[in-house]
């Protein structure tokens, strides 16, 4: 609740808390458009592959271009304004940097910079939850370790999702599930950059197809961002994946404590205290009404007669036996509210929502049969899709890491539907984020 105003007064000080953002894509210009307008907020440094690309993206954003023409991060500093440029390493040499957002997407390059912000001695804000899933629960342990913050990104949805669990923990309540909705159906798995398109036109409006990135799209559809997300949540807060991974049950806003409750209650749910992730679509393909396609849930579980009965007066979205009861959030923003994030690492020197523990894991699962001597093609691609796992499961079995499943040849062929060893690949073990991977693996999961 004091967040703005603790943000006030840094800037009635003339302390405004120092942002270096990597990264200029959708997450970060959505950042960037209120960032500008957030009092006790300056955005010193953009650092990005290209920094004429990045000037574009501010201009997009409502920039005025005064406003990034530093021509170096002391003059920016000094004015009040902001450097582009593509030299991490001179922006973690800056003392005056307070906090940096990893906006990049790409998991093994987050990696290598998240190390690189937590030994610059910075809090680091990471948006990046491919990175996250793949040795998050390391990079936070070592952050701690540094005495520095390391945070989901708030307006994403793990975070988000984060935040109902800690609100329902904190009321007293069990979390019986937890998780979002999509658009879903089995088919989806199979989904390539290529035929991505063919669901796409169905519910977007899309008259220019070079404004989409069906790769990024296609992540979305095929399953591995929803297993992806779900990862984040179990590992930041301790709820258990499902054995065999998330279902996608068809449910709409009214219907999450009916369906999201245990099985033994009536429900979908194999566990108690696990994710799940809600489908907008029947398996028919009709459109759920009243679906939760952009939003987020908790179900909770009422233990006593006087709770239920509260469920009920105060229209709680209870099941019909008034045990379990829904809240929901019905949409995100993402980059449009990371500014929380930024704000609660610097002057609270608290994340919104971290990983705590090594709970699940997501992994390359073949979409197809697939033959010795293919490159795998990673998130949203053609080949593997990602599904979450057990994460003590996935180890001890050998199981290939979806964020390690890009630009890697297969040594062996793999049927469809199967999840992927580290043995089905050739892999540089020299890799910066295959070593943090295997550190954390023996960390969290020793003798594996």
């Amino acid at each position: 609740m004091n967040l703005s105003h603790m943000l006030a007064h840094r800037a009635q000080s003339g302390r405004p808390l120092r942002v270096a953002l990597i990264g200029a894509g959708k997450f970060g210009s959505m950042y960037l458009t209120q960032a500008r307008l957030t009092v006790g907020v300056h955005i010193t440094a953009i650092v990005d592959l290209d920094p004429g690309r990045a000037r574009a993206t501010l201009a997009t954003c409502g920039w005025p271009e005064e406003q990034s023409a530093a021509t170096s991060l002391n003059d920016a500093v000094q004015a009040g304004t902001t450097f582009i440029t593509d030299d991490l390493a001179g922006v973690l040499d800056d003392e005056r940097v307070e906090v940096v957002i990893e906006a990049t997407g790409d998991p093994s390059v987050g990696i290598r910079h998240a190390l690189a912000v937590i030994e610059a001695g910075k809090h680091v804000v990471m948006v990046n939850v491919e990175a996250d899933v793949l040795a998050g629960p390391l990079l936070a342990r070592k952050a701690e370790k540094a005495g520095v913050v390391y945070s989901l990104a708030w307006g994403d949805q793990p975070a988000l999702i984060c935040e109902h669990v800690d609100w329902a923990r904190t009321c007293g309540f069990k979390v019986v599930c937890a998780g979002k909705g999509t658009r879903y159906l089995p088919t989806y798995h199979q989904l390539t950059p290529d035929t991505v398109w063919d669901v796409l036109v169905q519910y977007l409006g899309i008259t220019d197809r070079s404004l989409i990135n069906p790769k990024m799209f296609n992540s979305f559809l095929d399953g591995t961002k929803s297993g992806i997300e779900m990862t984040a949540v179990c590992n930041a807060t301790g709820l258990l994946p499902q054995p065999d991974g998330l279902s996608f049950p068809p449910a709409s806003r009214f219907e999450l404590s009916t369906v999201l409750r245990p099985k033994d209650a009536g429900g979908a749910l194999p566990i108690t205290g696990t994710t799940e992730v809600v489908s907008s679509l029947t398996r028919e393909g009709v459109d759920v009404p009243h679906h939760l396609a952009m939003g987020t849930f908790v179900v909770i579980e009422g233990e006593t007669d006087y709770a239920r009965q509260c469920f009920r007066e105060y229209h709680m979205l209870e099941d019909e036996s008034g045990r379990f009861a829904a809240l929901y959030r019905p949409t995100h923003m993402i980059g449009m509210e990371l500014g929380l994030s930024v704000a609660s690492a610097v002057l609270r020197k608290e994340p919104t929502g971290a990983p705590r523990g090594f709970v699940a894991d997501v992994v390359a699962t073949a979409k197809r049969d697939l033959k010795a001597g293919e490159m795998l093609d990673g998130e949203g691609g053609a080949t593997v899709w990602g599904k979450q796992q057990p994460a003590e499961a996935s180890v001890r079995a050998g199981l290939l890491p979806l964020g390690l499943a890009t630009h890697v040849k297969l040594v062996r062929d793999v049927a469809e539907g199967a999840m992927l060893a580290w043995d089905d690949v050739a892999i540089d073990t020299t890799q910066t984020a295959v070593r943090i991977r295997r550190e954390m693996e023996e960390a969290f999961v020793p003798a594996a």
